[in-house]
């Protein structure tokens, strides 16, 4: 038996993977509620120093406090991913109390349910500035402090099936998730030479608070007639026959995290149950 370098171990003609996020500093935004706070209890589960940011900094203590260990592997920072100084902030605190960033998380997202004729200027410029902008602004924060440490670093981004195809409901949330994948390749390609890897995942329907919001938006236009209609109709395409929870994520997005994924940059991972297929 001999160790790889990447977190392999060659044994008896096979490879073994063993890739692991113990002892890893990981910030992921968005991450007070949903996917984020999926994420991020995933990789405290499995050894990681996480930051939990988020613009709601009590629920992101809430979200701590209840992932945590007790070992000091989970704190809350207030961050607004659209505004450079607090990203800034963020990634300063973060380096301050963990001593370096390993792994950037761009989860945070919002969204909007509304018919494309009726979308607004104040309405699409609001979705890019968080899910765009917000992107740009964490990738390359994180990036310029991974190349500070000299080591190199993962940046994962949240896409999503909006990011892959275009919905008449969601066109404006659609266009903000096809930057997070153009941002993602762009970045790959700039910071390779860094030994930076940036990666995005794409889910599809995941039943959080977002898609109850999603959901009233839907009753609130006269689309549907009762709770949870919206989310059961748009979810007829899933080869897998049921939406997702954050649990079905967070298997993809710690391997993202971890040494096992040292040889993926630029890619978009789906974790849709099958519901686009590219």
């Amino acid at each position: 038996m001999r160790r790889l370098t990447g977190g392999g171990i060659w044994n008896s003609g096979r490879c073994v993977v063993t890739g692991s996020v113990e002892n890893k500093v990981v910030i992921v935004t968005g991450a007070g509620r949903g996917i984020g706070a999926g994420i991020a209890a995933n990789l405290v589960e499995n050894g990681a120093k996480v930051v939990i940011a988020d613009l709601n900094e009590e629920t992101a203590r809430q979200t701590a406090a209840k992932i945590s260990t007790g070992d000091g592997d989970a704190i809350a920072v207030g961050v607004d991913v659209s505004d450079r100084q607090s990203v800034q902030e963020l990634i300063a605190r973060t380096v301050e109390h963990f001593g370096r960033l390993d792994v950037m998380f761009n989860n945070a997202g919002i969204s909007q349910t509304c018919p494309f004729l009726e979308v607004t200027d104040d309405d699409f410029d609001r979705i890019m500035r968080i899910n765009g902008r917000g992107v740009l602004i964490g990738t390359q924060e994180a990036a310029k402090q991974m190349i500070a440490q000299g080591t190199g670093g993962k940046i994962v981004n949240t896409a999503s099936i909006a990011g892959k195809q275009g919905y008449p409901l969601f066109a404006h949330y659609c266009a903000s998730k096809f930057a997070v994948v153009a941002l993602t390749q762009a970045a790959a390609r700039s910071l390779a030479e860094h030994k930076i890897t940036v990666n995005c995942f794409g889910p599809g329907v995941v039943k959080t608070e977002l898609w109850e919001q999603l959901d009233r938006e839907f009753m609130d236009h006269g689309l549907t007639a009762k709770p949870e209609q919206a989310i059961n109709e748009f979810s007829q395409s899933i080869l897998l026959g049921r939406v997702s929870l954050p649990a079905d994520i967070s298997g993809v997005t710690t391997f993202l995290a971890s040494a096992a994924s040292d040889y993926i940059t630029g890619q978009t991972i789906m974790v849709d149950g099958g519901m686009v297929l590219i």
